[in-house]
């Protein structure tokens, strides 16, 4: 197997997110390109990530499974500047990282046995879907997160709500004009632990697109260039004494 990447940047940030929800990953190589599925140890999270063939400038590889450690995979990727050229190759057990600068650097990244789950991310029915400014939607979970730790998205009166309550509140009410709201009205709770984690991945595009429904998971899908990423968030759901 052997990869490379002309632009590393964006697989570099997307490592980082990563590695906000589990600290060892399989990452998959196939004819379709790369791919990475994660369940946090909660289960209360999931994340994939898909880099297709087409965002390689060369792909000579079957299908692979490489078990990494992300701590370990995110500090060698962090030394890599934007616009260094970089090649992935595997020999024996080892991932091969180089790093095409002025001077060529290389690494060698133990592989690892894996034990995490083998899930797809689940198909849903969803009766809302929100696209929204990522800054925005980022600013109002910053701002939910000084007052709760955890904050509701409400689609009410053709409005789309984000609102946290504790001793203190925070609300923010996005209408049609700041964001395209194909809904029926709905409610569910979240957690901002890992809202904040989103994030991270959400920095990384100009638009987010939301999918919920009345206390069911959160659908959180993002695009950029070649590369898209998609969360998925268990509901907070309280019950009554």
């Amino acid at each position: 197997m052997l990869v490379r990447l002309e632009e590393p940047t964006l697989l570099s940030k997307i490592i980082e997110v990563i590695s906000e929800l589990v600290t060892e990953v399989r990452i998959k190589i196939s004819e379709f390109g790369m791919s990475i599925t994660a369940i946090d140890p909660a289960n209360v999270a999931m994340m994939k990530f898909k880099l297709p063939k087409s965002a390689f400038s060369q792909f000579e590889s079957g299908n692979e499974i490489l078990g990494v450690n992300l701590d370990s995979l995110k500090r060698i990727l962090r030394r890599s500047g934007s616009g260094t050229p970089l090649i992935l190759e595997k020999r024996e057990n080892f991932l091969e990282i180089q790093i095409q600068d002025r001077i060529k650097r290389n690494f060698s990244l133990n592989l690892i046995e894996v034990d995490s789950p083998e899930k797809e991310m689940p198909v849903l029915d969803y009766s809302s879907r929100v696209e929204i400014s990522s800054p925005d939607l980022i600013s109002s979970i910053e701002d939910c997160s000084v007052v709760s730790d955890a904050c509701s998205f409400e689609v009410k009166e053709g409005k789309f709500i984000i609102e946290s309550k504790g001793l203190n509140s925070a609300r923010s009410e996005f209408s049609s004009d700041e964001a395209k709201i194909e809904a029926e009205e709905c409610k569910s709770k979240y957690s901002l632990e890992y809202l904040q984690k989103f994030a991270k991945g959400m920095k990384l595009c100009d638009k987010t697109i939301l999918y919920f429904a009345n206390d069911h998971p959160l659908k959180i899908d993002l695009k950029t260039g070649y590369i898209e990423l998609n969360f998925l968030l268990a509901p907070r759901v309280e019950t009554e004494d």
